[in-house]
């Protein structure tokens, strides 16, 4: 069965993304951590899914997705996690890996 999300245009999905990234770049207080927590991606997953897509190395992907240099906003907006977080994260990625088992 076909997934509708594969009859989205390119635009539509293009802006979409956009406004994705633009949101996190806005919510610096949602730490990677926590979001790999809960949803099983962060801004470096999806940096890696844009290198994927778009033949781009590790850091230029990572700049486009947090419109600058990842060391810069490391320093300026990422914490130390707390030993619940990374438990939280730790099952958050066993979760993706039966994902991809199944696929």
């Amino acid at each position: 069965m076909p997934d509708e999300l594969d009859t989205l245009d390119d635009a539509t999905a293009a802006a979409a993304f956009r406004r994705l990234v633009r949101h996190l770049r806005h919510r610096d207080d949602a730490q990677n951590v926590d979001l790999m927590g809960l949803a099983g991606f962060c801004r470096n997953c999806l940096s890696d899914w844009v290198g994927e897509a778009g033949g781009l190395d590790r850091e230029a992907a990572r700049q486009v997705v947090y419109g600058m240099p990842y060391a810069r906003w490391k320093a300026e907006h990422q914490g130390e996690a707390s030993a619940e977080q990374l438990e939280r994260m730790a099952a958050s990625v066993a979760r993706n890996a039966r994902l991809s088992d199944q696929g």
